[in-house]
């Protein structure tokens, strides 16, 4: 008899079968509730489309937001679980998952956190998600937004307690564990090279070789030359 069957047959046996066993660990899907606002999934999925763009040779981490962690020491979907909006792990193969199981990768946490500011969470992701990035999750790295206020922070874990990151003169702050600047642009949460450079979205770096080519082939035409022919 099929699983799905036994089931049916015997609803209530439902009551004795773990959800473990039913989702087995290598299995888990995420359990987020969806995105506030519009807003708010605008700036996570720029977040994760610029990285990957940047980073699109290597391999080594795994970029995602509003997606399930689950840390349980005892191995159980039902307890121990936090979605931050937007994460980073490195050191790790780059592929899609349905969660971050962390007892399904080596006992590893996220390296960068950012979470995304709103009325109702500011106050947990100051607080209760700031306590357990710092004392469970030991992530080197938390950063927080509001795409509303534009109220932008970072902390650096020193000595196992999260320590204020300082505003450069642009009004950036530095991640160690991506080697890139982030700062606000046009009211975004915005990756920037050690140089200051705007890291661009796979759109923009479209847009910016179609113009590149539209100013060559316009200097072609000046210097008497079919740009065609090039």
């Amino acid at each position: 008899m099929m699983i799905t069957q036994a089931l049916e047959s015997q609803p209530n046996i439902l009551e004795d079968i773990s959800e473990e066993i039913i989702f087995p660990p290598s299995d888990l899907y995420s359990d987020e509730p969806p995105v506030e606002t519009e807003l708010h999934l605008e700036q996570i999925m720029l977040l994760i489309k610029s990285l990957k763009w940047l980073w699109k040779e290597r391999t080594d981490f795994y970029a995602v937001g509003n997606l399930s962690i689950y840390y349980s020491p005892n191995q159980k979907k039902s307890e121990y679980f936090r979605g931050p909006d937007f994460f980073v792990v490195l050191g790790t193969e780059r592929k899609t998952r349905k969660s971050w199981v962390v007892w399904e990768e080596n006992g590893k946490y996220p390296n960068f956190i950012i979470e995304i500011l709103s009325p109702t969470t500011a106050r947990t992701d100051r607080g209760t998600k700031k306590e357990l990035y710092q004392d469970i999750f030991r992530t080197p790295e938390y950063f927080l937004f509001d795409p509303y206020t534009l109220e932008f922070a970072g902390f650096y874990l020193i000595h196992g307690k999260y320590q204020p990151v300082e505003l450069n003169e642009k009004g950036h702050l530095w991640s160690e564990e991506l080697g890139l600047y982030l700062g606000i642009f046009q009211g975004l949460l915005r990756y920037f090279t050690p140089e200051g450079t705007l890291v661009p979205t796979p759109e923009e770096s479209a847009e910016m070789e179609a113009e590149k080519s539209k100013r060559l082939a316009a200097k072609l035409r000046e210097l008497n030359i079919d740009p065609d022919t090039i």
